[in-house]
């Protein structure tokens, strides 16, 4: 019985690893729908890498990227490229929604398509090599990164038959285009107001990839969203300037509180896992790593604040903790031409700031204060206590105090069964008392 269920078992999980394939295999004429949104970085990269193969082996119509990006990472965008040049399938890339841009980064994806497209009310262009302090790059390393990112675009437009000189302009002097002007320009070949009409428009023209010339059939075909997989979804999340400040924070907290409690663990964990993911995501920004060794330094004075007296290392902590937030990106770390601008919400620096101040101040502040407080158990925290006397001291009796009955010396002469006494000392098990 056992074994038939495990082959049961066996069964359905291959049944679950085929079906997908089965069913993408069995889809007639269709385009395959990949959708970027957000920085481009390594898990788009790997995304765009699998919509491609995906197209290549479903021997789909085309692959339609719908782009919306801000800029990102050159050697993402690179791979990407140098991918849609060599694909076997024909890529059309389609800047939407309206009010989207393809800028930095999205420009030379943009030029890589076999068909370029944009809706109305979107902005392509705006490569400019800057360095990490977000000023022009000066003298000869200005003008060498100047040329080789103008280069790699140029490249990219001629091989597509793209306006190359546009594209030039575009890394050396940081000019954009709206969708009417690119087309004009011959920096796209069309305006589409939404991917229906786009694939009406695609119909019938011919574009050449790396197995040959094609003719695009893509009316009335279905289309078939390629999504990003969950784990490609929350990495790509996590590359947000706002989320990596608070993952970083969360991460130097978690293994503050570790440091004052070892052996707790948990703290431990939670601060390695969100140190490391907060890491992760700078590694895919424009970083100025002056701002991470600020706010490091801003919980170490947290740190020692709580073993002095005063608020001036907490208030020190705040500032930094300020100034290396708002140091930590742009206008002062792009590092390439294709990295985007990005910045932290003031209102999440300040709330971080605040909100770990109080952390150290009152919550962890507090702890460390009460491992400094005499332990007070048993008979020892009976000093001071009140009670009655329930038989007459002289000098020795019983007491009833807190609630229990002791055997009680007086101190002061001798107290009668009744009056209310006060406990002066102890002695093994034996009170020493006082008329209160």
């Amino acid at each position: 019985m056992k074994r038939a269920w495990r082959i049961l078992a066996i069964g359905l999980v291959v049944l679950a690893s085929v079906v997908p394939t089965f069913v993408c295999a069995q889809v007639g004429a269709h385009v395959k729908v990949l959708t970027v949104t957000g920085t481009i970085d390594t898990w788009v990269e790997g995304y765009i890498q699998r919509g491609i193969s995906a197209a290549e082996q479903d021997a789909a119509e085309a692959v339609i990227i719908v782009l919306n990006t801000p800029g990102g990472a050159l050697n993402a965008t690179q791979n990407i490229t140098t991918r849609m040049l060599t694909a076997r399938v024909p890529v059309v890339v389609f800047v939407y929604p309206p009010g989207g841009m393809a800028a930095s980064a999205g420009t030379f994806v943009t030029m890589a398509a076999n068909v370029a497209a944009m809706a109305p009310g979107t902005t392509i262009g705006a490569a400019h090599p800057i360095d990490q302090s977000g000023q022009n790059i000066p003298s000869d390393a200005r003008e060498k990164a100047r040329n080789m990112t103008a280069s790699i675009a140029q490249s990219i437009a001629r091989e597509r038959g793209r306006n190359d000189e546009w594209v030039v302009k575009a890394v050396k002097e940081s000019v954009a285009a709206t969708a009417q002007e690119a087309l004009d320009l011959k920096v796209i070949d069309l305006l589409a107001t939404d991917v229906n009409d786009l694939l009406n428009k695609l119909d019938g023209r011919k574009v050449k990839t790396a197995a040959g010339e094609v003719t695009l059939h893509t009316q009335r075909v279905g289309v078939v969203l390629f999504d990003m997989n969950l784990a490609e979804i929350f990495l790509h999340t996590l590359v947000d300037p706002n989320i990596a400040l608070i993952l970083l924070n969360i991460g130097l907290l978690a293994i503050a509180v570790e440091l004052y409690n070892p052996g707790a663990t948990l703290p431990a964990v939670v601060g390695g896992i969100c140190l490391v993911l907060a890491f992760v995501a700078l590694g895919n920004l424009p970083v100025n790593w002056g701002g991470v060794i600020l706010i490091v330094l801003a919980v170490i004075f947290f740190i020692i604040d709580i073993k002095v007296t005063g608020f001036v290392l907490t208030a020190g902590g705040f500032v930094m903790f300020v100034l290396g937030a708002l140091l930590l990106f742009t206008p002062f770390t792009p590092p390439s031409p294709t990295m985007p601008e990005v910045s932290v919400s003031p209102v999440v620096v300040f709330g971080l700031g605040g909100a770990m101040a109080a952390f150290f101040l009152f919550v962890l502040g507090a702890a460390v204060r009460s491992r400094n407080l005499p332990v007070l158990s048993g008979v020892e925290a009976l000093s001071g206590a009140t009670g009655i006397a329930i038989s007459d001291l002289a000098p020795s009796g019983m007491a009833h105090v807190r609630g229990e009955d002791w055997t009680a010396e007086a101190q002061e002469g001798i107290i009668r069964k009744g009056e209310e006494v006060r406990v002066v000392g102890v002695e093994g098990l034996r009170l020493k008392v006082v008329k209160k």
